[in-house]
């Protein structure tokens, strides 16, 4: 039995717990802006902006309520379309002002599709008397979780991925030796721009519509991949923040931001399903970076640390 109070205690947990985490490291404190959806639910967006280690720190906690599914979930759950529903979330994406802190998101979430449910008497002519008919319950409620992380760095250090990835790896394993290495191909196939021909970053992990455990484990995995987030990604922050950058390094981080903004605005299926379900814009797109460049067929010079970017870094390797 799925136990939905549960999960939004977690996550609201969760969204405090990483707030107060990174005001200690940045120094400035996150607005916090409540909301309430008109067709249903709510949730409470926490913004830092502007900071001394983020430009711009965006988490939110979000528990929507719905009568239908909009397209970007039903698409993949057929069996749930027309079904009122749930989702509930913590998301969040850092961008850092020093371009050798990487960007960084995380999402863990919740979604259920309310069973249809009808008594209804069953009778026929065929029927013997002792067959009155029965009551049956139609559907059963459809649910799952989905989350994970991934880290798109501007000037790659393999010790922050080896770092990243090995954290994820021990946060799965109790679950299942073989769940790091499906998430881990799950990341690079989602988190990748199809019209680029190149990752996004160095990945993570990545699961959705996952219940094979069962609800109690589930949810126990769910927990276990958000609470990793703040020893994956801390110590790379602390590691990087005092590092000396010039315009270089930051002109590079705008240009490369712009990846970002492409594939959330393309590919991402929570900015799409936030918008397809007239979810709040503010806090949809609280993920976007503060300042970004695009250029015309624009390439770094051979050899200079932005070309290690690509060759290095942006490539399927095993950081493990």
């Amino acid at each position: 039995m799925i136990n939905q109070q549960a999960v939004f205690e977690y996550l609201q947990s969760l969204q405090s717990k990483i707030v107060e985490a990174i005001e200690l490291v940045d120094g400035k404190n996150f607005l916090q802006d409540s909301w309430q959806r008109p067709e249903g639910g709510g949730g409470t967006s926490c913004m830092l902006e502007n900071g001394n280690v983020f430009e711009r720190a965006g988490i939110g906690f979000s528990h929507v309520i719905g009568n239908k599914l909009p397209p970007a979930a039903s698409v993949a759950h057929p069996e749930a379309a027309g079904r009122p529903w749930e989702a509930m979330g913590v998301s969040l994406v850092f961008h850092p002002r020093n371009p050798y802190i990487p960007t960084v998101h995380m999402n863990v979430r919740f979604f259920v599709a309310k069973a249809t449910k009808s008594t209804e008497e069953i009778s026929s002519p065929h029927m013997d008397e002792t067959n009155t008919g029965t009551a049956t319950n139609k559907d059963e409620d459809i649910w799952w979780f989905g989350g994970g992380m991934d880290l798109t760095p501007y000037y790659g250090f393999e010790e922050d991925c080896v770092h990243f990835h090995r954290t994820n790896k021990e946060a799965l394993s109790p679950f299942g030796n073989d769940y790091y290495t499906q998430f881990k191909q799950a990341c690079d196939e989602y988190f990748y721009l199809k019209h680029r021909k190149e990752p996004r970053g160095i990945g993570g992990v990545f699961f959705d519509d996952f219940h094979a455990l069962g609800f109690e484990q589930s949810f126990a995995m769910l927990k276990a991949v958000g609470d990793a987030f703040l020893n994956a990604y801390l110590p790379i922050a602390q590691r990087r923040k005092d590092t000396p950058y010039g315009e270089i390094e930051r002109d590079f981080q705008a240009y490369r931001r712009g990846r970002y903004v492409e594939f959330n605005l393309v590919f991402d299926r929570g900015t799409l399903f936030g918008l397809q379900s007239n979810g709040r814009t503010e806090s949809i797109l609280l993920s976007m970076p503060p300042i970004v460049k695009w250029r015309y067929d624009w390439k770094p010079n051979a050899g200079s640390p932005e070309a290690k970017l690509y060759t290095d870094f942006l490539i399927d390797k095993d950081w493990v």
